[in-house]
């Protein structure tokens, strides 16, 4: 695997941090102002175990550390520092994770002095998406990601960056120092990257464009990371995607074929899981992934309705969408299906709760509960996204040749023929005349043929 390779200095910092490296987790809690993480601090820093375990490090200590005032230099306080330091000595740790944004004078000096690596929770994510990027496509995300990072970071490198080249020619002069030369080879990389995304994304839209054409309907999952979507997109079409208990377990995205009552075939897309203060290096290198996610007929929102979070995750999710274009000021734009995903891990009584809230609730979309695991609900979702997907169809009749063997195999496998009989068309030649209950969209799709 790659390793956390930004500006280390080489005389205090060798060796590599790999898979089994011990490390603690700790969550600054900036509370300036009135803010604060108050009650979900605990689900944060489970969160953020969950985020270094993804990648193979073992977490040996955990804790919050609430800041009233953010130091610029370190961010946090002599005291704190010296827990943390503390904590690294117990632990035998080698590697401190911080669960949040550190400026690369923060990252510089806090390594100084705990004399440790440290890593923030951009550089974490960056680092499981770095290992787990399987397609061309997503690995050249993942490196623009990383190379807008560490860009950044190159004020953290010691001295030798400071050092002037030679002029060149009878003039002479000192030349360009070799920070400036990495910076000029970073920003030339990444400018080489994003000429190569732009043609992906273009081909992507072909693709995309090609697929509306065809008459099939499109479902996308979407949700936060380890709501349970790939064991889900596996149930429903007995592929092996990646589906473990860990954060960013899917990173490219797949699509495969499904039939649903009354829809010979759908394509169903599993998509990269949203999560919390996602870097915004990722948000902008994964776009053309996400951009997946607009084309859809039907957009299934996996919750993981068991965790405590599960109103923040929700938050989240849709606020990603909504930068998406998916979701406009005045609702969403593609239809929403929630499936509460889990529900064979909630107790008799929260379930009871639930079903309360889904009943009498009036909730703001479709909601069906399900276990992915189990296959309970999975049925009923299905059914929902069909009566969904065929929703405001109308009767009509058409006449087709009987030599338009195409077209009257796709009226038969998209709509539903209520008749049909055998006429003469206008020119004299054999055709059928049916009736047809069709949705507008497929009507649409028919069109095209």
């Amino acid at each position: 695997m790659s390793t956390f390779e930004f500006g280390r200095d080489a005389g205090d910092l060798e060796g590599e941090v790999t898979r089994g490296a011990r490390a603690i987790v700790v969550l600054p809690d900036i509370r300036q102002k009135g803010g604060g993480l108050g009650e979900d601090a605990e689900v944060r820093l489970a969160e953020g175990q969950g985020l270094a375990r993804a990648i193979g490090i073992e977490v040996v200590d955990a804790f919050v550390l609430p800041i009233r005032a953010v130091r610029p230099a370190t961010l946090f306080g002599e005291g704190q520092m010296e827990r943390i330091g503390v904590a690294l000595a117990q632990n035998e740790a080698e590697l401190v994770i911080v669960d949040g944004s550190l400026s690369a004078i923060q990252q510089r000096n806090l390594e100084e002095k705990l004399k440790h690596k440290i890593i923030d929770r951009t550089g974490l994510i960056l680092e499981i998406f770095g290992e787990r990027a399987a397609t061309a496509e997503g690995r050249l995300q993942v490196e623009l990601a990383h190379l807008d990072y560490q860009a950044g970071r190159l004020v953290r490198s010691w001295t030798h960056l400071e050092r002037q080249r030679g002029g060149f020619g009878f003039l002479g002069g000192p030349g360009e120092t070799q920070i400036e030369a990495d910076r000029r080879m970073i920003r030339n990389r990444m400018a080489r990257l994003r000429r190569e995304l732009e043609q992906v994304r273009r081909t992507r839209g072909l693709h995309r464009d090609r697929r509306q054409r065809a008459p099939w309907p499109i479902i996308a999952l979407v949700g936060y990371t380890n709501a349970g979507k790939s064991t889900l997109f596996n149930r429903l079409t007995g592929a092996g995607v990646m589906a473990e208990d860990l954060l960013f377990a899917t990173l490219d995205p797949t699509m495969r074929a499904i039939r649903l009552p009354g829809v010979e075939k759908a394509i169903l897309s599993d998509t990269v899981g949203f999560i919390s203060d996602l870097p915004t290096q990722l948000v902008a290198a994964f776009r053309a992934t996400l951009e997946e996610v607009t084309a859809a007929d039907v957009i299934v929102h996996v919750r993981d309705i068991s965790n405590p979070a599960t109103a923040q995750q929700k938050a989240e999710v849709e606020e990603i969408l909504a930068d998406l274009g998916v979701i406009g000021e005045d609702g969403s734009l593609v239809p929403i299906i929630e499936a509460w995903n889990k529900w064979d891990l909630l107790a008799p009584d929260e379930r009871d709760m639930r079903r309360d809230l889904i009943t009498h609730g009036v909730p703001e979309v479709p909601v069906v509960p399900i276990s992915a695991v189990t296959g309970e609900g999975v049925t009923d979702l299905l059914e929902r996204l069909s009566s969904l997907l065929t929703g405001g169809a109308q009767e009509l009749e058409l006449t087709v040749p009987l030599s338009d063997g195409q077209r009257l195999a796709w009226l038969h496998a998209h709509g539903e023929v209520l008749s049909e009989r055998q006429v003469e068309d206008e020119a004299g030649m054999p055709s059928l005349r049916l009736n047809v209950r069709l949705s507008p969209k497929d009507l649409g799709r028919f069109t095209r043929i």
